[in-house]
Formats: structure tokens, C-alpha cells, sequence
């Protein structure tokens, strides 16, 4: 949001009145990742699929709009979106303070605890807490407990979590100098080097780990550990959009609260879960 800072009066009063449009118009452009199987994935024929594509059909269609759903970077899909590039984004992005510092979110659409996914040879299959889940916030004690518990065994081990993303900040504030931390352009790649050898451990959404552990090829996968949610960790996933459409974030939180009283979220996260992630 630097370049908006430095623009004058009259080009902020141009942006702004861009925003009303986008939220005026009969067609918009969401990015997803299209890797993040089952939020979103790219199909072998190159279409996106996954559960925010079909949500946001369904929410399209509530805002009576065309909805165009396109794949991008992860690592440059906010710049993308401020640059003007596409309307919205639907990426499993969490809500967090520090992304709302630069853009806009719509109330959440879904909501997952995060953990660690390892081998089931290695020592951290181990890991005290598996089973339990808590908030850095509602059981901020026990939380912390639990991540300290997790520490002896994590000591020197390597974890591979995915760049620019909350998980990646939990793991650096709690886990920096106790493990090697290293960052990954998509979380298939951190999945590969696990089943490889090449790092000890992942940390992502559950949802996601979820998923992972379901395919032949990960069958000597685990899930290990405690699982976390609230803090650095977000509230939740939200529609990502430029601070200056407010109608356009209006319309969104309008259609997700349909798709939350009716149950289509609830029916969709069984469809691409397996559970429900309304969020609580």
C-alpha cells in the first residue's frame, strides 16, 4: 500500500471511485493459488477446482455477478491484487492484523487449527499433544505449555512451511532457534522434500494436512503434535480485496452470511473436507 500513501488528492479520488465500479460491475476476477489442494488445486486439464472455486460460485451468484476464477503466485498474489490485477482473492488466506495493514478481508468463510505433519519413522511422530488442539488466545497458557512441551524433540530438526504465510510466522516466533525453518514457494514442494527425507516435518492447516495424508503416496505420513489456532495464526479465512472497494467487501460478507445460515458452506467443506470448517 506504499504507492497509495504517496498518491495526491485527485488519484486517490480516482482509485476510490474505481472500487465503487468494481462493486458496481456485473463481472469481477478472483485469484486463488490453484496449489493448495483442497482450498483450491489446478486440474490436469489446467482449470481450477477446489472448495473456494465452488464457494465462489455460490457467492457470485448471490451478488448477481460474473465471478472469473484465475491461478497466480502466491508470493505475489496481494501485490497482484493492489496492483489492480484481479478484483478479489479466494486462497485460503487467513485474516490476519498485519494483511489487514494492507488490504481489506470479508468476514471469514472458513476456519481450521494448524499443526505439524512428519513421517511416522521419525522421532517427532512422537510429539507430546496429538489429539489436542488450542487457541493462542482463549488458552493462551496451555498453549504455550504445549508448545514447550513440543521443543526437546524439535531441537535440530527441520521444518518446511510455506512462504508468506501465517504458519510460517507461528513457527518463526515459536520455534526460531530451536529448529531449522525453511521456507518453500508452495507447500507441495515442503511435502515432497518430507516424503524425500530432505526435512523432518511440515506445518500448515490441518485441512490442508488433512489431504495430504489421504494420498497413496503419503501413506507412511502423520499427523504429530498439538495443533494451534488465534494469535499470529489469524481468525479465520476471508476474501482478500483493495482497501478502497467497500461495497464490494459489503456484497461479499452479505453472500458469505447467506452461505453460512443456509449450511452451502457447511456442505461444501464435507464435500472437499471431510469435516466442517464453518468457522465457530
Amino acid at each position: 500500500m506504499a504507492f497509495i500513501r504517496t498518491l495526491g488528492l485527485a488519484a486517490a479520488a480516482v482509485i476510490a471511485a474505481t472500487g465503487f465500479a468494481v462493486a458496481q460491475s456485473k463481472s469481477i476476477t478472483i485469484a486463488t493459488e490453484g496449489a493448495y489442494a483442497p482450498w483450491n488445486f489446478t486440474e490436469a486439464s489446467g482449470k481450477v477446482a477446489g472448495y473456494e472455486v465452488d464457494l465462489a460460485a455460490d457467492l457470485c451468484k448471490r451478488m448477481k455477478i460474473e465471478c472469473k476464477v484465475i491461478a497466480t503466485d502466491w508470493d505475489g498474489i496481494i501485490p497482484g491484487l493492489n496492483a489492480g490485477k484481479y478484483d478479489a482473492i479466494m486462497a485460503g488466506m487467513t485474516v490476519t492484523e498485519k494483511r489487514k495493514e494492507v488490504i481489506d478481508f470479508s468476514i471469514p468463510y472458513g476456519a481450521t487449527p494448524n499443526g505439524f505433519l512428519t513421517t511416522k519413522s521419525s522421532p517427532l511422530a512422537k510429539l507430546p499433544g496429538t489429539g489436542s488442539s488450542f487457541s493462542l488466545v482463549k488458552d493462551a497458557d496451555a498453549a504455550k505449555k504445549a508448545i514447550e512441551d513440543m521443543k526437546a524433540l524439535l531441537k535440530g530438526k527441520s521444518v518446511g512451511v510455506q512462504v508468506s504465510t501465517t504458519n510460517a510466522a507461528f513457527v518463526e516466533k515459536y520455534f526460531k532457534g530451536v529448529a531449522d525453518i525453511r521456507e518453500y514457494k508452495t507447500t507441495e514442494q515442503h511435502d515432497l522434500d518430507l516424503a524425500a527425507g530432505r526435512i523432518d516435518a511440515t506445518f500448515a492447516a490441518m485441512s490442508y494436512q488433512n489431504d495430504v495424508i489421504k494420498k497413496p503416496e503419503n501413506k507412511d505420513f502423520t499427523l504429530a503434535g498439538a495443533t494451534f489456532t488465534g494469535e499470529v495464526l489469524g481468525i479465520g479465512v476471508g476474501v482478500g480485496m483493495r482497501k478502497t472497494d467497500a461495497a464490494l467487501k459489503a456484497s461479499f460478507d452479505e453472500a458469505i452470511k447467506g452461505a453460512l445460515a443456509d449450511g452451502t458452506i457447511k456442505t461444501l467443506s464435507m464435500k472437499w473436507f471431510g469435516f466442517d470448517i464453518t468457522p465457530k
